[in-house]
């Protein structure tokens, strides 16, 4: 049996990789290897089990490993509203009925990065024209900065669902009466985007999902 290398070993090994590694590349490369579809479609099955809602919304973020520094891991989720928008985040509405992802609500890159040339939120909110291909993500980032981010969303692909704080509130009574506990006010008041702008956003380091 092969020996599997301990977490401190991929950790050193990680660390001393100069390798120049190309954004762009990896991402074209995660998505022709077919994993990202494969695992999406495994996620929207598991809770098409569990919500009884006809469309949920299922998506992944790209976060760091907690063990080992320099590795990066995809988390994939479910829920019954649009979940909040944050760095490096894919979002896609499932319909159960149909057993597809009918739209691809957004997909939002990195906050910043130290490479000039990689379109990250700041670069693509900051840059009036930007490459064709980039136009759509760029709405998105412009859309998350000006505090229009779930107006934008609605109005794009004509859609009504709503957002986190909405849910939450809207079906605070049925939660409760569920066993749920009541959220803080902290957590169910309507989030303020103004305190969002380039220098300040927060990284998607830590999950915001079970």
């Amino acid at each position: 049996m092969k020996k599997r290398k301990t977490a401190g070993a991929l950790t050193l090994e990680a660390a001393s990789d100069q390798t120049k590694y190309n954004a762009r590349e990896i991402g074209q490369h995660l998505a022709d290897d077919g994993s990202i579809e494969k695992n999406l479609y495994e996620c929207a099955i598991h809770h098409s089990k569990i919500f009884d809602e006809d469309e949920f919304c299922v998506g992944f973020v790209i976060t760091s490993d907690p063990l080992i520094k320099g590795i990066m891991r995809r988390k994939f989720f479910a829920m019954l509203y649009l979940p909040s928008p944050r760095p490096e985040q894919a979002v896609f509405l499932y319909n159960k009925t149909l057993a597809a992802f009918t739209k691809r609500l957004w997909i939002l890159p990195a906050a910043f990065s130290g490479n000039p040339q990689a379109w990250t939120m700041e670069r693509l909110y900051q840059t009036v024209n930007v490459p064709k291909q980039y136009q759509t993500m760029k709405e998105w980032a412009e859309a998350f900065y000006d505090g229009k981010f779930w107006e934008f969303i609605r109005k794009q692909h004509e859609i009504n669902m709503l957002s986190e704080i909405e849910y939450l509130n809207t079906h605070r009574e049925e939660l409760i009466q569920a066993g749920a506990k009541e959220m803080p006010p902290g957590i169910t008041e309507a989030f303020d985007f103004s305190k969002i702008n380039p220098p300040k956003i927060t990284d998607a380091i830590e999950p915001l999902f079970n």
